[in-house]
C-alpha cells in the first residue's frame, strides 16, 4: 500500500501547492490555468488513446457505456459526493467548482492504465515504478486544476486511495487474469484515453460533457476482452 499512499500524496501537494499560489485568482489567470490544464489533459488523452487495439471495442464501450450511465445518472450521483464533502469543510470553498473539481480529477486520476497496472505491480511485484511515474504526472495535474477547480481536486486523493488501494490489495488475486488478457490494459487504456480527452474539452469549455457518465464503458472494454476470442474472427481482428 506504500505506492498508492504515495500517489495520494503527491495528489494532496500538489493540490494544497496549487490552492496556496492560487487562492482567490484573477479571472484571467483562472483562464490561462484551465487552457493549460486543458490542453496538459487533451495530450495526456491522445497518448492513452492510441494504445487501443479493437476500435470496434472502443466504439462500443462509448456508446454502451454513455447510454447506461446515463440512465444511471452516475455523474449526478458522483457530483452529490462532492457536495456532501464540501459541507464537511468548514470553510469556504468556491461554490459548486468543489464538486466539478472532485469529479474531473478523480476521473482523471483513475481512469488510466497506469492505474491498473501500477497497482497491480505494486501488490504483486513489491515494485513501484508505475505508480512513482504516475504520482509525479498527477501531482502536477492535480496543481494546474486546483488553480482552475480549486479545493475539491485535492479531496480526490480518496478516489485514488479507496480505487488502487482495492486493486492494490486484489493484485494476488488479479495477477493471473492480468497475465492471460494483456489486451485488457490497451482497451482500458483506449477508452480512459477517450475519457481523459472529454475532461480536456469540459477544460477548454469547448464542450460540456458529463464525463462520469461514460465509466461504465470501462468495464464494458474488459468484458469486450473477456470475449476477444470469440468477437476476434467475427471482426477480423489478429
Amino acid at each position: 500500500m506504500l505506492a498508492v499512499f504515495i500517489n495520494v500524496f503527491a495528489v494532496v501537494l500538489g493540490s494544497g501547492v496549487g490552492l496556496l499560489l492560487g487562492r482567490k485568482p484573477s479571472e484571467k489567470l483562472k483562464s490561462l490555468v484551465m487552457v493549460s490544464a486543458g490542453l496538459v489533459t487533451l495530450l495526456i488523452g491522445m497518448q492513452m488513446a492510441w494504445k487501443d487495439q479493437r476500435i470496434l471495442y472502443l466504439v462500443l464501450s462509448v456508446l454502451v457505456g454513455g447510454l447506461i450511465g446515463s440512465a444511471l445518472d452516475i455523474e449526478g450521483k458522483i457530483l452529490r459526493i462532492g457536495d456532501r464533502l464540501q459541507r464537511l469543510v468548514p470553510f469556504e470553498t468556491g461554490g459548486k467548482d468543489f464538486a466539478q473539481g472532485f469529479l474531473t480529477s478523480s476521473v482523471l486520476f483513475c481512469v488510466g492504465a497506469m492505474s491498473i497496472l501500477g497497482s497491480f505491480q505494486a501488490g504483486a511485484e513489491g515494485k513501484m515504478d508505475i505508480i512513482l511515474v504516475k504520482s509525479v504526472m498527477d501531482g502536477f495535474m492535480a496543481f494546474l486544476l486546483t488553480g482552475a477547480l480549486g479545493l475539491g481536486v485535492g479531496f480526490s486523493a480518496l478516489s485514488i486511495l479507496v480505487y488502487q488501494g482495492s486493486l492494490t490489495l486484489l493484485a494476488v488475486w488479479v495477477k493471473p487474469w492480468v497475465d492471460l488478457h494483456p489486451l485488457v490494459l490497451a482497451e482500458v487504456s483506449g477508452i480512459g484515453g477517450i475519457m481523459v480527452m472529454m475532461i480536456s474539452l469540459n477544460l477548454l469549455e469547448l464542450k460540456k460533457i458529463p464525463t462520469g457518465n461514460f465509466l461504465p464503458g470501462l468495464v464494458l472494454a474488459v468484458l469486450f476482452v473477456l470475449a476477444d476470442p470469440w468477437l476476434a474472427p467475427l471482426t477480423g481482428s489478429p
